[in-house]
This record gives structure tokens, C-alpha cells and sequence, in this order.
């Protein structure tokens, strides 16, 4: 049975957050780790940061290869960056015992993810990991997914949930639709990519917490008056 994990880390405690580090009140949120040539590379939200220097800062850390903007909205600049996982511990770790990161939020100090690992062993192995290669990690909760009554919001986080309770009874998946991406975006003051991104991350999340069977469970036989 899959676990979830919440937790946090200094930024200085792992190589992405060094990479990303920030001043002042800009935040930088990891949108999701795209497979691409035997690497995974990250999409990475940042918010109220002077762009010129802190491209530069990135560009000259020495495990960067590069990094693009990919679209822009205000003081919202959405990233790709190009750069070499296996320094990094911390992610590395994750990676190699199967996780999957579901949400990462991070700033000057510190940063929280919601990790997601493929049995409560796999878990085990990486706090092992961390510890191994003292790595301060300060666990927040562990819940199974798949338990209703397991986490808070069935794994989502509070903007997730927000958003989703927002479209959700302002009409977006009505048909048809009474509001837009656009207009949620401007209830909450993010880009409308931005909204179309925490959508699909809270839906993701949502049916996998509650509709995935876990190894005990099988589907409903045909004709089964719940199905």
C-alpha cells in the first residue's frame, strides 16, 4: 500500500535548494519532475523575484546545464531547468527508492514537500537515506492514501483544495462551463496555466487517494448495484 509523507527540509540541505535559493518573500514552487533523456527535469514556479539576477544565480550553480522561462504572468515566472539530479541527494533519494514528489513549496530557508512512496518500506528506506547522509529532515505526517480517514483532505494540499472547491461550485465542470481558467485565476491572483496545473495536480491526487485499489481490494463485478 502506498504511503504519503509531509515534510520539510532546510533549503541549504539538498542540492535543488541551494540551486533555487531565494531572497526576501519570492517563493519558488516545484510543479512536477519531467522524465526527459534519462533525466528529470523540473518545472518550477517562482513568485516576486528580480528575474536577471536570480536567472544568473541559477545559470552559474555548477550542476545547472541551463534553465528557460517557459511562460510568464506578472511577477509569476514558470521554469524548466536543465541540471544533473544524481548530486542531489535529497531528490535522489527519492527518486531511487520509488517516490514521486506531489507537492514542493520552498524559500529563502526552508522548504515542505508531499512525497509519495510505494509502500511503507520504501518510506523506511528513504528516512534511512536521509539519516545516512545526515540529511535534517522534519517529518509532519504519514498517512495511507488509500484510507479515507488516513490524511487531511485525502493528501490535498489548502491551495489545491481551494481551487478545486472554488471550480467546483463556481460552475467549471458544468456543461456547460459557467466560469473559465481565467476567471479562477483572477479569484485567487495566479495564472490561469497556474490554475489548469493545481487542477490537475488536486484531481490526480484526489483519485488516487480514493479510487486506486490497493492489493487486497478488486473492482466491482459487472452488474453489481454499485457500480
Amino acid at each position: 500500500m502506498s504511503v504519503i509523507v509531509e515534510l520539510s527540509v532546510p533549503a541549504v540541505e539538498f542540492q535543488l535548494g541551494r540551486i533555487l535559493s531565494t531572497e526576501g518573500d519570492t517563493t519558488v514552487s516545484l510543479e512536477t519532475m519531467v522524465p526527459l533523456g534519462g533525466q528529470s527535469v523540473p518545472l518550477f514556479r517562482v513568485i516576486g523575484s528580480e528575474r536577471p539576477t536570480f536567472e544568473t544565480q541559477v545559470r552559474d550553480h555548477h550542476t545547472v546545464d541551463g534553465v528557460h522561462v517557459v511562460n510568464t504572468h506578472g511577477e509569476e515566472t514558470l521554469y524548466a531547468l536543465d541540471w544533473e539530479i544524481s548530486e542531489d541527494t535529497f531528490l535522489d533519494g527519492v527518486a531511487a527508492l520509488g517516490g514521486h514528489v506531489l507537492e514542493a513549496t520552498g524559500g529563502a530557508d526552508a522548504w515542505t514537500f508531499q512525497l509519495r512512496f510505494p509502500s511503507h518500506h520504501a518510506l523506511s528506506g528513504f528516512q534511512k537515506h536521509c539519516h545516512e547522509f545526515d540529511l535534517h529532515i522534519d517529518v509532519r505526517s504519514i498517512y495511507n492514501p488509500t484510507r479515507p480517514d488516513a490524511g487531511p483532505w485525502y493528501g490535498l494540499t489548502g491551495p489545491q483544495r481551494e481551487t478545486l472547491a472554488y471550480a467546483a461550485e463556481a460552475g467549471y465542470y458544468d456543461i456547460p462551463r459557467r466560469v473559465s481558467t481565467q476567471d479562477i485565476a483572477e479569484e485567487f491572483d495566479i495564472s490561469d496555466q497556474a490554475v489548469t496545473e493545481r487542477l490537475r495536480r488536486a484531481i490526480d491526487t484526489l483519485v488516487a487517494n480514493t479510487l486506486v485499489l490497493t492489493a487486497d481490494e478488486s473492482p466491482p463485478e459487472a452488474g453489481d448495484p454499485d457500480t
